[in-house]
């Protein structure tokens, strides 16, 4: 979110469809300069953890841990630096994206401080996951990539 050019915007509701459980360090994506996406109703997009919270636009991004696919419930706006909850518990902040799939599905990558798989986090199908605008006051206060 860039404050001097954001305003406020509605969550975007998720619900996940298939968890996954493995881990990787060479998985080789690529962080998009874009930082953010639009997502529809209806659109099934894959969630990814990475602890490489610092990397720029266009870096690899290799170390990641799975979470599972989720159905977006509305249409809106992810962004940089959202917050991701996860059952009602705050799991990470929207690092970016990796196209390497799309137009099937982008794969939102969620900045943790370790990495977590969908059993981790005690995923199951139905699981409801939300993205969050942080308000920038916050933002100032925990940079992209803290879950505290």
């Amino acid at each position: 979110m860039n404050p001097r050019e954001d305003g406020a915007k509605r969550a975007v509701h998720a619900t996940v469809v298939k968890v996954l459980t493995h881990r990787r360090e060479d998985r080789g994506m690529r962080l998009e300069e874009f930082t953010s996406r639009c997502v529809r109703a209806g659109e099934v997009h894959e969630l990814v953890t990475t602890d490489q919270a610092g990397s720029p636009p266009g870096a690899r991004i290799d170390r990641v841990g799975f979470l599972g696919f989720a159905e977006i419930q509305g249409a809106g706006v992810l962004d940089r630096g959202d917050e991701v909850w996860v059952d009602g518990r705050l799991a990470g902040t929207v690092l970016g994206f990796d196209a390497c799939h799309f137009p099937n599905h982008y794969n939102v990558l969620i900045a943790v401080d370790a990495l977590v798989t969908g059993p981790d986090l005690d995923l199951r199908p139905e699981t409801p996951v939300s993205f969050r605008q942080v308000t920038a006051g916050a933002r100032e206060q925990r940079p992209v990539g803290t879950r505290s």
